[in-house]
């Protein structure tokens, strides 16, 4: 509700502003503080804002720890530095490298369910399988909005759609203590600070 209504007062506030009139096809949040959309959902942000968006993110995030757009908000504003030192990381590692210039997307239109099914009990691809049919969709992850450069945005989108693999891999449900132990788990591993947070 915090983000909402910051989100409704900074449209209010630059509705008040003097209009330039926007390229073309770019929509007016772009437009109106001279930003440009680098991918579908890109919301251009200023510092300040984004400092905003973290404190009331992260506030609803305590309230509230189902509210996974809260917590995508929070780590989205937070993690500038640490998404950079991870795609560096890739960068580093062959294949790591090739997933950065693929970008290849986890979501129910690319994953091949019946190859899935056919791999032996126990592996990876088949418990994988068992939980998103027992818990959720790949397809519920929000899009990335507030990182302000196209390639860190795939980095903390490919960081969410794997979430769901780290369950499975540590065999955790996703109740309070599931996601603890998979916050953990990814703040030890990427040092995102949302996830030490969340943790």
């Amino acid at each position: 509700m915090a983000t909402l209504l910051l989100l409704r007062s900074l449209r209010l506030h630059r509705s008040l502003r003097p209009r330039t009139r926007p390229a073309v096809d770019v929509p007016l949040r772009a437009g109106s503080h001279g930003a440009r959309l680098l991918y579908p959902d890109h919301i251009p942000t200023t510092p300040l804002q984004k400092m905003l968006l973290a404190a009331g993110a992260a506030g609803m995030a305590l309230y509230n720890p189902y509210r996974h757009d809260m917590v995508a908000v929070l780590g989205e504003t937070t993690g500038c530095h640490t998404l950079k030192f991870l795609r560096d990381q890739m960068k580093k590692d062959p294949e790591g490298a090739q997933i950065l210039q693929e970008r290849p997307r986890i979501s129910l239109s690319t994953l091949d369910l019946s190859k899935l099914q056919s791999l032996p009990e126990g592996s990876l691809g088949r418990e994988y399988l068992r939980f998103l049919d027992v818990n959720v969709s790949p397809d519920t992850r929000a899009p990335t909005r507030f990182v302000d450069d196209e390639e860190l945005a795939y980095v903390i989108q490919r960081y969410r759609e794997v979430h769901d693999m780290l369950h499975t891999l540590l065999g955790m449900p996703t109740n309070m203590l599931g996601e603890v132990v998979v916050k953990w788990f990814e703040a030890v591993q990427t040092g995102l600070p949302m996830c030490i947070l969340g943790a």
